[in-house]
């Protein structure tokens, strides 16, 4: 957020000469960082950026470079407020002639500018909400459930861990489709199957599996690193205390060809973790030989204020744990963009996804491999197939509204909605509330992200002016007439007196 959100300023576009303590209006289609900084540079009054109604309607290459704009707007330190607003007739017709106004100052006439300016419509800019303040306490929810094991109470435990939260450059419009609504998508679907076969005797594996939904994914994991702190050390019962087997984190995984395991450590053979790595492998050769696998090792650096990805949290805590993604880097602007929409989605992809992380972890947990079975032994067919309407469906509802930490809280229904889906198929589904700590890192959110920005029709002060000199012209005039009048009916008496005397 800004503290200098409020305002009340003339619009102008980037075509004039003069931008300083002016609302600036640029349309996406249109955006160029150039430009943003230009209007920066001069100290513009506010920036409004027109977005369009239909992101899959916007070119390719103009939505890659606004990803990879977004970075260098969040990074940059401004007390310029930014709005974004989604264009309709009303506002491209204010766009429009706003656009002409502005170009028409570039004329090579001094006077027809001067005319020009006098006799244009304009707009003034006014915002009516109330200034924004900091918010001092935050609190991050995260939902919980389990699937408890056949054997014992001490069971090695699968933990499948997704962050739901978004972020954009407008927290309004971070709907976050990829990043992480296809994770969110990914884990309420494996929910769905796994409670099917921990249904029945017969199926019912010897392993726990944790499900966690986390919040504040986006501020470095804030709510995976609290809920680790409450069941590691404030606590002596919890099935991360123990036997934990390995972290599955999902992220990002609705597009693309690829797939890659992101380590901090590669696995060793005889683990767990390795078996999995080898059952992926094996999945894909065999099942999916279109899709391209590799793990990506990358140490993980405690100098940076960011961690890079979330299965971090669990190995600084010494448990082995991985993420799985169609991105190789975590650096790549997918994953911090409004435009990352519902229409990115290939829901193709994230189905096959599915599969694939379905019948690998299903591979380990029953060990199906060293039983014998085929590596092209479909698990998951006819009444345990994966369901592409609901994961559709569930995959509509995520990317259909805002997910921004700062928007979700205790009492939010995106929230109640999601820890009800939970538990249509976990036990003990329960909401995790704690704190955040905003040093780690350090951030500062503020209320008031959502401003009614009114455009009033008005002519500009020049026009005022060279009104007030016409009425006095007028009225000067007049006065002179009415004068001039006065003396020459004073003549025209003085004649008639003079005649009659004659």
């Amino acid at each position: 957020g800004t503290r200098s959100a409020v305002l009340n300023t003339e619009a102008r576009t980037v075509e004039a000469d003069v931008l300083s303590r002016r609302c600036v209006m640029m349309r996406l289609v249109d955006f160029s960082y150039e430009q943003y900084q230009k209007a920066l540079r001069q100290s513009a009054g506010a920036v409004v950026i027109i977005l369009p109604r239909s992101i899959s309607s916007v070119p390719q290459d103009v939505v890659r470079q606004f990803m990879e704009i977004e970075p260098e707007m969040l990074a940059m330190e401004t007390i310029v407020p930014v709005y974004f607003a989604v264009e309709d007739e009303e506002l491209l017709s204010i766009y429009e002639q706003t656009r002409a106004a502005s170009a028409s100052q570039g004329s090579a006439s001094a006077a027809e500018v001067l005319l020009h300016t006098a006799t244009a419509n304009g707009f003034q800019m006014v915002t009516s909400g109330a200034q924004s303040k900091a918010i001092n306490d935050w609190l991050i929810p995260s939902v919980e459930g389990r699937l408890t094991g056949l054997g014992g109470e001490d069971l090695p435990t699968v933990v499948i861990v997704a962050h739901y939260d978004s972020f954009g450059v407008a927290p309004w419009l971070s709907h976050g489709a990829d990043s992480n609504g296809s994770g969110i998508s990914v884990l309420l679907e494996l929910a769905r199957l796994f409670s099917r076969l921990y249904t029945y005797r017969r199926t019912h594996a010897g392993y726990n599996l944790l499900f966690f939904a986390s919040g504040g994914g986006k501020f470095n994991y804030q709510g995976t690193k609290r809920w680790l702190e409450d069941n590691l050390d404030h606590t002596d019962s919890s099935l991360l205390q123990d036997n934990v087997a390995f972290v599955l984190c999902l992220d990002t995984l609705g597009r693309g060809n690829s797939l890659h395991l992101h380590v901090s450590k590669p696995p060793k053979e005889g683990t767990l973790q390795h078996a999995f790595l080898r059952e992926l492998e094996m999945v894909v050769a065999s099942q999916f030989p279109e899709v391209k696998f590799s793990m990506v090792h990358k140490k993980i650096n405690l100098a940076e204020d960011m961690l890079a990805w979330e299965h971090e949290r669990f190995a600084i805590r010494r448990l082995p744990a991985f993420t799985i993604s169609h991105l190789e880097s975590h650096r790549d602007s997918l994953r911090n963009s409004i435009m990352d929409r519902r229409a990115r989605i290939d829901t193709k992809a994230l189905i096959r996804n599915t599969q694939i992380i379905a019948e690998a972890l299903t591979r380990v947990i029953y060990n199906l491999t060293e039983k014998g079975a085929p590596a092209d032994m479909q698990i998951f067919t006819d009444q345990m197939q994966i369901q592409q309407e609901q994961l559709e469906s569930v995959m509509d509802w995520l990317s259909s509204q805002p997910r921004a930490a700062q928007l979700i809280d205790k009492d939010s229904t995106f929230l109640n909605t999601l820890e009800y889906y939970m538990g249509r198929y976990l036990k003990d589904v329960k909401q995790h509330h704690v704190k955040a700590d905003k040093r780690d890192p350090e951030f500062v959110f503020y209320d008031q992200l959502k401003q009614v920005m009114n455009a009033y029709r008005v002519k500009p002060a020049i026009f005022d002016l060279l009104l007030a000199v016409c009425i006095a012209a007028y009225l000067g005039v007049a006065y002179v007439a009415v004068q001039h009048f006065g003396l020459l009916y004073k003549m025209i008496q003085r004649l008639s007196l003079k005649t009659k005397q004659q």
